[in-house]
């Protein structure tokens, strides 16, 4: 299937807003980076909010259909597959979580909209911890089941942000394996005996 005008034009400012930031990319840098006019991409967005709007949806699309199968994770292994698409996705349209206080300043509407997605990630963190301890898979009262939600989520969010001053990575070339195994970590001194051992497998092929 050819690629439309449209779907060009939200390529190429996905790419743009990922590499320059949400703030440096005007509507005539995305025209000028097509080599189309301003007026050919205003027939299709008028305003950079626009397509800023229709990338975060599609960004929430694909956050919700992973939190869709959190059930079907049993096992610390399906953990760490889970949290390994959800950093591939929070990557893949990583100007998001990277630049949301501007995008939060500037379309207050998405501001709203990212709470809302962040409120939904959390209960869902805590419906996959709940389910793990039930499972036997960790070993966590609800109180503490609640807080490790809470650092899962927090540290999802705020990855890309943190990876980009530590020495030698500027954040554009994250790796989703590494950060889903820094991110399971957490739960890391709760999981049972018997559930170690992927744990120590992710931790000689990520640390050596």
């Amino acid at each position: 299937m050819a690629t439309t005008t449209r779907d060009r034009i939200l390529q190429a400012s996905l790419a743009l807003f990922n590499a320059d930031g949400l703030a440096a990319v005007s509507t005539h840098k995305v025209a000028a980076e097509l080599g189309i006019s301003p007026g050919n991409l205003h027939y299709h967005f008028k305003t950079k909010e626009q397509m800023v709007t229709v990338l975060f949806w599609r960004f929430e699309q694909k956050l919700e259909a992973l939190a869709g199968g959190v059930e079907r994770i049993a096992a610390v292994d399906d953990f760490w597959l889970a949290l390994h698409l959800q950093f591939e996705t929070i990557a893949e349209y990583r100007f998001i979580y990277r630049d949301m206080a501007f995008l939060a300043r500037e379309y207050p509407e998405l501001g709203r909209r990212a709470q809302a997605l962040t409120a939904g990630n959390l209960l869902a963190a805590q419906a996959l911890v709940a389910q793990l301890s039930a499972s036997g898979v960790l070993q966590a009262s609800s109180e503490l089941a609640r807080i490790l939600a809470l650092q899962i989520v927090f540290t999802t969010t705020c990855w890309l942000s943190f990876e980009r001053f530590m020495p030698g990575r500027d954040g554009r070339d994250t790796d989703p394996g590494l950060a889903a195994f820094y991110t399971l970590t957490l739960i890391s001194p709760y999981i049972s005996g018997e559930s170690r051992a992927y744990l120590d497998y992710l931790k000689s092929k990520y640390l050596g």
